[in-house]
């Protein structure tokens, strides 16, 4: 009996995923709700498990390939057959061990080739699909399979990594078994719920295939000694194993000898980790986030008592680690854009040629806004258990101003206008694979201390790789915050089908012309910060976006936060 592995759905709107590596291989034995494979999409990076204990038979879409929600990923068996197909593996080598020994029998040599063929994807097992990874995600990349065909896998075992315009992740095997085939290769896309491999018995795995490579290496031995032939025979016997090995050289490019997931890759690269000191507690010694965050805090600690002693030279050798950016690696090179930037790249595109943009820019004192921060943000953070940043102001009056000026926070499909009932706010975060936009759901109904959690938490794990794929979508309006980067304004462009997006410089203080409580001019230090509104034209009209930003204007300049800030 087998099970086919499908591509689930991991989001509202996502509709395919990206197969971004196979953690077992055709011919594993697998656990239930072991990782199978890395699955992307645009959305969010994950594992699928296998959904049954057996063997991988089949593997049907390999690595880098899209496939649809529901497509079978693999087939995973129950090894049932597993000893009859052992029997067979070695009578056929035995039969070509001794065939070899008249040299004038060549041909006999080959007929033990049809042997190993029982190992074909005809066989029954568990098909694994390319899961659904978002919303609105319907296709995926298999970057890298985790498995080869032959391997035995466990149920959630990684089988192979997905990458999607939104995520890269790991596709877990649904069943134990032996990884029987794999159908999507690596950098080709698959839709949601196409089969990316299958996943059966151990009989009908194809370990064996190298079988014939045995009688070339068995002819000398057979010639030396013909009569005791079946007694070596089984020598050559372990040689295929050892020819199936060289398949699956990805798992090795993990640190500690183990498979590392994108997602625990990035993490250590954030917490400047090296995965090769690191001891993974995972199944098959893989490491997981909870080891990197571990190795992390000790190795916070052991930098922190040398500290002292180290000081005269720690400084000089520090300054050179730190020159070398990581970006400097990528002079001179050639590269595959990830599924992540391409689909960036395309959507941005489809932005521009499917809107007409353009940006209003306005200039806000935010004296009283930095006023009001520089004194709540301890009692805040004691009481909220978040820190006070700036955007979270920026966010209360972006939100309140759209409920004055429905317009903006609106959607065009056709000729129809669809003006939301919700403020869904989405926020541009810079993460280590590019733009994503965390969503802020129903902001219009939270405190300042409400969004200041929401969306430090959202950021942090959206940095992280850990946001799911329905925290990726529905947003109704775009904040992006340009000056956390020093920009002093920019023009962003609208992220489709919203209608507007509000770009946030950062806040310098500059001389100013004011006025006293008489009325008199004077020049003054204040806190300034530029607004940029994109918006479609097709909706909005200049006078439009000039309202909304003077009543987000307006609300920032009064600065009256000192309720929701926690002072009143």
């Amino acid at each position: 009996m087998s099970e086919s592995v499908k591509m689930p759905a991991l989001g509202e709107s996502v509709t395919e995923g990206t197969v971004t590596r196979w953690l077992k291989a055709v011919g594993d034995q697998v656990a239930v709700d072991e990782p199978l494979l890395e699955v992307s999409t645009d959305k969010v990076d994950t594992e699928v498990p296998s959904p049954i204990a057996g063997v991988l038979e089949q593997i049907l879409v390999p690595e880098d390939t899209d496939v649809a929600v529901g497509t079978d990923l693999a087939i995973i068996g129950d090894g049932s057959g597993s000893g009859a197909a052992a029997a067979q593996a070695p009578a056929a080598e035995a039969a070509a061990a001794e065939v070899p020994a008249p040299a004038a029998e060549p041909p006999a040599a080959a007929a033990p080739s049809p042997a190993p063929q029982p190992a074909t994807p005809d066989a029954a097992g568990t098909e694994v699909l390319m899961p659904a990874l978002g919303e609105s995600v319907t296709e995926g990349t298999v970057t890298r399979w985790l498995k080869a065909v032959g391997d035995q896998v466990a149920v959630d075992e990684p089988l192979l990594e997905v990458s999607t315009d939104k995520v890269d992740t790991e596709v877990p095997s649904p069943t134990a078994g032996t990884l029987l085939e794999i159908r999507v290769a690596e950098d080709a896309d698959a839709a949601v719920g196409d089969v990316l491999a299958v996943i059966g018995t151990q009989a009908a795995a194809p370990v064996a295939a190298p079988a014939p490579a045995a009688p070339a290496a068995s002819t000398p031995v057979a010639s030396a000694a013909p009569a005791p032939a079946p007694a070596p025979a089984p020598a050559p016997a372990p040689a295929p194993a050892p020819a199936a090995a060289p398949a699956t050289p990805a798992p090795a490019a993990g640190g500690a000898g183990g498979y590392v997931t994108p997602i625990v890759r990035r993490l250590a690269a954030e917490k400047g980790v090296d995965l090769s000191t690191v001891t993974g507690t995972g199944i098959g010694g893989r490491i997981r986030k909870e080891d990197v965050l571990q190795a992390a805090e000790a190795q916070s600690q052991a930098a922190a008592a040398p500290a002292p002693a180290a000081s005269p030279s720690a400084p000089a050798e520090k300054k050179a680690a730190a020159v070398p950016a990581v970006d400097t690696l990528l002079r001179g090179k050639t590269e595959k854009m990830t599924r992540l930037r391409q689909v960036i790249a395309e959507r941005m595109m489809t932005s521009l040629q499917t809107s007409a943009q353009l940006t209003t820019v306005v200039e806000v004192d935010v004296t009283r806004v930095a006023a009001v921060r520089a004194k709540a943000k301890a009692k805040f953070e004691a009481a909220e258990g978040t820190k006070l940043t700036f955007l979270p102001f920026f966010i209360k009056a972006a939100t309140e101003a759209l409920k004055a000026h429905p317009k903006i926070n609106a959607t065009i499909d056709g000729k129809e206008v669809k003006y939301h009932a919700v403020e869904n706010i989405g926020i541009a975060v810079d993460t280590p694979r590019g733009l994503l936009v965390p969503v802020i759901k129903e902001a219009g109904d939270l405190t300042l201390g409400g969004i200041a959690k929401k969306l430090n938490d959202l950021a942090a794990r959206t940095r992280e790789g850990a946001v799911g794929p329905d925290e990726l979508s529905g947003s109704t309006f775009t904040i992006t915050n340009t000056g956390s980067g020093g920009a002093l304004f920019d023009t962003p462009i609208i992220n489709s089908p919203e209608v507007a997006i509000l770009g946030v410089g950062t806040i310098v203080k500059r001389p100013m012309v004011v006025k006293d409580a008489e009325g008199n001019e004077m020049i003054g230090i204040r806190s300034m910060v530029y607004l940029a509104l994109s918006y479609d034209h097709r909706l909005i009209d200049g006078a439009d976006a000039a309202r909304y930003l003077m009543t987000v204007k307006k609300r920032l300049e009064e600065g009256a936060f000192e309720a929701e800030a926690g002072l009143a």
